[in-house]
């Protein structure tokens, strides 16, 4: 009698697997010819001979995924400051991009495409906020450039951030133990319907590696966030909020600033004239680039990181799409300046 109620059970273990393998193989062929490889080129600095530090290009990868003809979903570090982005779909194709959206706390990006892909296939999100922990999932991307790989996990837990409600400092992230490496950024977590419920966003590791722990940016968070009408733009630039102390040892005349650090030449700030840093130092516990400007107001709004100042900057920075005449305020070799956008 043992015997057979084992029996039983090896055959009931068995069929459900296969039909889970089933059942991704099937979703897997569904959803991945919406998977795409992001590669990126961008300046950075290098040592250089005699101690000094020089500006090089680098190249970056990574995920995202088509949620129409044009527009690209991924990771805001896939695509922070990035020269140029090319989009690499799985037949080959490869389309120019550039970045219309980005929002940093939250780890996500919206790419639009500099032409129409044909025959595009798509995949929509969705509801992240009925995920439980436990529940089955998986995550397409391209870890170390291997275009569409599929690595399957469960729901382990979330890090959610509900109070927030502004875009600079909102998170919403879903902890998974499917297998993510470097390359999977910004690339899809999907349900067992086949639906984005994640963007991939980041792992906790000791050893470099993928060692149980990664992290995802909820679809509820990037459909709120990215697929709004006045969504935030992209200025085109990497940017270290200062804290009071960061603020004093820069002899920064106001308690916070913005420090830029790196620039795109074709981009908002680039076109402002806006300066990046050229020296790469640790400052406390951060390593930042110094040497660039620092902003200290936009329009009127004076840079701080209370709540009601950031409410304000969100403000402005979804007007800017239908307003685009600002000013800012800007430190640069101990002198205030202004400069003006339109």
């Amino acid at each position: 009698m043992k015997k057979i109620i084992l029996l039983l059970f090896m055959f009931l273990f068995v069929s459900v697997y296969n039909c889970l393998a089933q059942d991704l193989s099937e979703l897997y062929e569904k959803v991945s010819p919406a998977i795409v490889v992001i590669y990126t080129s961008e300046k950075n600095l290098a040592p250089a001979k005699n101690n000094t530090t020089q500006m090089v290009t680098q190249e970056g990868l990574g995920s995202g995924f088509m949620i129409s003809d044009r527009l690209i979903v991924t990771a805001a570090h896939v695509v922070t400051v990035p020269e140029k982005i090319n989009v690499l779909f799985p037949d080959g194709d490869v389309i120019r991009g550039s970045v219309v959206s980005i929002y940093k706390s939250a780890d996500i990006a919206l790419i639009k495409l500099f032409r129409p892909r044909f025959n595009p296939v798509t995949v929509s999100f969705g509801n992240s906020d009925d995920l439980k922990i436990g529940e089955r999932i998986f995550v397409v991307g391209a870890p170390f450039g291997l275009n569409a790989s599929l690595s399957s996990g469960y729901v382990s837990n979330f890090r959610k951030n509900n109070q927030d409600k502004n875009p600079f400092t909102s998170t919403e992230f879903i902890q998974t133990d499917a297998a993510i490496n470097t390359g999977n950024s910004g690339g899809p977590m999907f349900n067992l319907r086949g639906e984005v419920v994640g963007i991939v966003s980041h792992i906790l590791t000791q050893s470099g590696g993928f060692e149980g722990i990664g992290y995802a940016s909820s679809s509820n968070l990037a459909a709120r966030l990215l697929l709004n009408n006045n969504n935030m733009p992209w200025l085109g630039a990497d940017m270290h909020s200062l804290s009071e102390n960061e603020a004093k040892l820069l002899n920064v005349p106001q308690k916070h600033g913005l420090l830029v650090q790196r620039v795109v030449s074709e981009s908002i700030f680039g076109n402002m004239g806006i300066r990046g840093g050229t020296t790469e130092t640790t400052l406390g516990a951060n390593k930042l680039i110094l040497g660039g400007d620092i902003i200290l107001a936009f329009n009127a709004i004076k840079f701080s990181l209370d709540d009601l100042t950031l409410s304000q900057l969100a403000e402005f920075a979804n007007s800017i799409s239908t307003n685009p005449k600002f000013k800012l305020s800007v430190l640069r070799d101990g002198k205030i300046i202004e400069l003006n956008h339109n």
